[in-house]
C-alpha cells in the first residue's frame, strides 16, 4: 500500500485497519467476547496495564473496537479515538473527562437537543458555568473566554437550523487562550469536512448516523491527540459507555461505504433543497449548499459538501408542518438521521420533552419547521414526494 497520508478517504475507509485484522478473512470477525485468557498471572498483570488493550476485557477494550477507531482517526487525521456505545456517551465522556467544578465552559445557541440538556441542566449540577452565544458571531466567543474557561464546544452544521461555525477562528481562540475546542461534526463527517485540520482539538461524532449508514446501529465516537484519547478512555472505563462488538462490526461495515453514501447524500439533499426553496408553500429552507444561506461562503470555505441534511419552514404554522410529514410517501416520519432512507421530524413536537416551548422559540427552532434527513433513493422520486405532500396542504 502507498503512504495512507496521500490515500484518499475511500481508500482510507477500506484499508487503514488492514494491520489490525490479524486473521486471513478480507471481512474482519466480531470479537463477540466479554474477556480473554492468558497463560500466566504475569502476562495478565502486564496486559492489565496498557492503555486500551484490546484483548482483556471488552470494557477496556476490543479487536472490533481498535479496527473502528483506527478507521475515523486516519479518515479525521487524528492520532487517536475511541468508540462509544451512543453518541451522546461520547458528548458526556469528553466533557466529563476534561472538567471539574469552578470550570467555564462556552457552547452555542443552537445544538443538538440532547447536547442542550447537557449544557443547561446537568454541568451547572457539577458546579461547572456554560456561556451561550450566537455561533455566527465569532467575536461573541472571543468576548466570552473567562480565566477558567476551559472547553469551547461547536456544532457544526447545527442541528437543526444548520447553522455555521466558522471553525479556524475558533481553533486560533482555543490555541491563544490554551482552551480545548472540540465540535460535534456529525452532520459533516470527514467526507465535507476537517475540523482538525483547520486548528479544532478534539471531534465528537454520533457514529449511529452517517458512519453507521443504515439505522440498525447506535454508537459515538472521539478523535483526538493520543494523550487527550487516553485521559477519555480512563473516564470511560468508570462511565461505562461501552460499545457492543457486534456495533463495532456494523459500524465498521457502515465506514467501508462512508465518501460514496455521503456523495450522494450531498447530491440528493442540494436538488430537494433547491426544488423546495422555489415552492410558494415553503418559506424558507435551511442548507448550507444553497446560495440563499447567509453563510453559504464560509460553507464553501471549511466544506467540500453540504451534507444530506437540511430544515423547511412550512407557510401554515405547527398544523402545516405535522400535515406535511404526515403526507410523504416515500420520506419516514422517524427520529435520526444520515442513513440510507429519508426521514422527517417536527422538531417542535420531537423536542418538546427536551425543551420548552421558551426555550425552543428562543433558538430559533419554530412551530413549522421540518427537519429532513435526506437519503440515498432516486432524486427525482424525493422531489416528487415532496411536491405531492405539499400539494395536499391545500391553499
Amino acid at each position: 500500500m502507498n503512504d495512507e497520508k496521500q490515500q484518499q478517504i475511500q481508500t482510507l475507509a477500506i484499508h487503514a485497519d488492514r494491520k489490525l485484522n490479524g486473521t486471513r478473512a478480507v471481512t474482519a470477525p466480531i470479537w463477540q467476547t466479554s474477556t480473554y485468557g492468558y497463560a500466566s498471572p504475569e502476562e495478565f498483570a502486564a496486559v492489565a496495564g496498557e492503555v486500551n488493550p484490546s484483548e482483556f476485557y471488552t470494557r477496556f477494550g476490543n479487536p472490533t473496537h481498535a479496527q473502528v477507531a483506527a478507521v475515523i482517526a486516519r479518515l479525521e487525521g487524528g492520532e487517536a479515538a475511541l468508540v462509544t456505545s451512543t453518541g451522546m456517551g461520547a458528548i458526556f465522556a469528553v466533557m466529563m473527562s476534561t472538567l471539574k467544578s469552578g470550570d467555564h465552559v462556552i457552547a452555542q445557541q443552537n445544538h443538538y437537543a440532547g447536547a442542550s440538556t447537557v449544557l443547561r441542566e446537568w454541568l451547572p449540577r457539577y458546579g461547572i458555568e456554560v456561556t451561550q452565544v450566537d455561533q455566527t458571531n465569532v467575536e461573541e466567543f472571543a468576548a466570552a473566554v473567562r480565566p477558567n474557561t476551559k472547553l469551547i464546544y461547536v456544532e457544526t452544521p447545527s442541528n437543526p437550523l444548520m447553522k455555521l461555525t466558522d471553525l479556524r477562528e475558533i481553533g486560533r481562540i482555543g490555541q491563544k487562550r490554551k482552551i480545548l475546542t472540540v465540535i460535534d461534526g456529525t452532520f459533516a463527517t470527514p467526507a465535507n469536512q476537517s475540523p482538525l485540520a483547520l486548528g479544532i482539538d478534539v471531534v465528537i461524532h454520533s457514529g449511529t448516523k452517517y458512519f453507521g449508514g443504515h439505522n440498525d446501529l447506535m454508537a459515538g465516537v472521539i478523535v483526538g491527540t493520543k494523550q487527550f484519547i487516553e485521559q477519555v478512555w480512563r473516564f470511560s472505563l468508570v462511565g461505562g459507555s461501552i460499545l457492543s462488538p457486534f456495533d463495532g462490526w456494523l459500524l465498521l461495515r457502515g465506514l467501508r461505504t462512508l465518501e460514496l453514501r455521503v456523495e450522494r447524500h450531498n447530491s440528493n439533499a442540494l436538488a430537494v433543497g433547491r426544488f423546495l426553496e422555489n415552492h410558494p408553500k415553503i418559506e424558507r429552507v435551511y442548507y448550507p449548499g444553497l446560495e440563499s444561506h447567509p453563510q453559504h461562503e464560509l460553507a464553501k470555505k471549511q466544506m467540500r459538501g453540504f451534507t444530506g441534511m437540511l430544515s423547511v419552514e412550512l407557510r401554515g404554522g405547527f398544523e402545516a408542518a405535522q400535515n406535511f410529514c404526515k403526507a410523504l410517501e416515500i420520506a419516514v416520519y422517524a427520529g435520526s438521521l444520515g442513513g440510507v432512507d429519508t426521514l422527517v421530524v417536527h422538531p417542535a413536537a420531537m423536542w418538546s420533552h427536551e425543551l420548552t416551548e421558551e426555550q425552543r422559540l428562543a433558538t430559533g427552532i419554530s412551530d413549522s419547521l421540518v427537519r429532513i434527513s435526506v437519503g440515498l433513493e432516486g432524486e427525482q422520486d424525493l422531489i416528487a414526494d415532496f411536491a405531492q405532500s405539499l400539494e395536499k396542504l391545500g391553499d
